[in-house]
């Protein structure tokens, strides 16, 4: 065996917390530590999803997602740390607790020349007994009842990923653990799927957590929301409550006046980030980490240094949230210098 993959990890790593789970929590997971050999994945993961909620789960790409979702499904094992599931302590062998999560980890796969209905049938197979009405209870879920006779190889990757989707519905569980459920979906497949993970947790009492880069999709979706990155979770807390807690206000000028604008605007928060996108659609937008009430400050600023405001918008938005918390610049204004020329603002990645 591996001595780096028993070997304990530096206490230093993280702070864990010390409450302990609640029984309200449909998952909760305390100084949850996973390496991959001399790469650390997760380093001391403390995460609480409440009961009958929608949880976004957020992190940039290879901040340990979905390797935190691969242990919560039994398909890798911590190092160290420690996961409950539904109040009571879970580890790989107890591997019949699993028949209450439904997931999609990753990318589905299916045999290509069977049907969709055909396909659910084999993994009806493979868990706890399920009547065959659920299969037709569970393509209608995802809108794929029109398709269900049709062989999987005929199907688009949004269709695809709706009768994964389908799959994790399969037994009826109680917890729903969905990684980049959108991918290849169309604006209305996203509609679809955030009407029917609604109505899993409003009128179904179950819980969902959802791992995506859409943050637009999460703010419209989720009710409580965590962010991750470098293996730690950075922030956790209902979503309203993460929106007013870091005020922001959205101001629109003409791109070039974007410089001077910045220099203006910067000074409403000079120990917060300054966020402008200066090409695309959204250009001449800026993002000002202030409350929403001192909007008019802002207006007035602008006009006395010359400059008229095309839009004013105060409120918050996840994704300004997530680049703060994250260290993600791509929009960050840069501070003005004696030489002229727009600061380096792009649009974030």
């Amino acid at each position: 065996m591996d001595p780096l993959n028993t070997a304990p990890l530096p206490a230093d790593h993280f702070m864990p917390r010390t409450d302990a789970p609640t029984p309200d929590l449909a998952v909760a997971t305390r100084g949850l530590m996973k390496r991959y050999g001399r790469q650390i994945a997760l380093t001391g993961l403390d995460m609480s999803v409440p009961t009958g909620k929608v949880y976004g789960f957020l992190g940039p790409n290879g901040s340990g997602k979905t390797t935190a979702l691969r242990l919560l499904t039994g398909l890798l094992r911590p190092n160290a740390g420690t996961i409950s599931l539904f109040g009571k302590p879970y580890t790989w062998h107890d591997w019949t607790r699993l028949f209450r999560v439904g997931s999609l980890i990753e990318t589905p796969s299916f045999y290509p020349y069977l049907s969709g209905a055909e396909n659910l049938d084999v993994l009806s197979a493979s868990g706890p007994p399920t009547d065959k009405r659920r299969i037709d209870q569970v393509l209608e879920y995802v809108g794929m009842s029109g398709r269900a006779k049709s062989p999987i190889q005929t199907y688009s990757l949004g269709m695809k990923q709706r009768l994964g989707i389908a799959a994790a519905m399969l037994s009826d569980p109680d917890l729903l653990l969905l990684d980049e459920p959108a991918n290849g979906l169309d604006p209305g497949g996203m509609v679809a799927m955030r009407e029917t993970l609604r109505y899993f947790t409003a009128e179904l009492g179950k819980t969902v957590v959802i791992s995506s880069h859409l943050l637009h999709e999460v703010e419209m979706l989720a009710d409580v929301v965590g962010i991750i990155d470098h293996g730690r979770l950075l922030r956790e807390g209902p979503l309203h409550d993460l929106l007013e807690a870091a005020g922001r206000v959205r101001v629109r000028v003409a791109p070039e006046d974007m410089t001077k604008a910045a220099a203006v605007l910067r000074e409403f928060a000079p120990d917060r980030p300054l966020y402008g996108v200066d090409s695309g659609d959204q250009a001449g937008w800026f993002t000002v980490g202030i409350a929403p009430a001192r909007a008019a400050e802002i207006n007035r600023a602008l006009v006395g240094a010359g400059i008229y405001a095309a839009g004013l918008e105060p409120g918050s938005d996840l994704e300004s949230i997530f680049l703060e918390l994250t260290g993600r610049t791509g929009t960050v204004a840069a501070p003005p210098t004696a030489e002229p020329g727009p600061p380096p603002m792009g649009l974030p990645q």
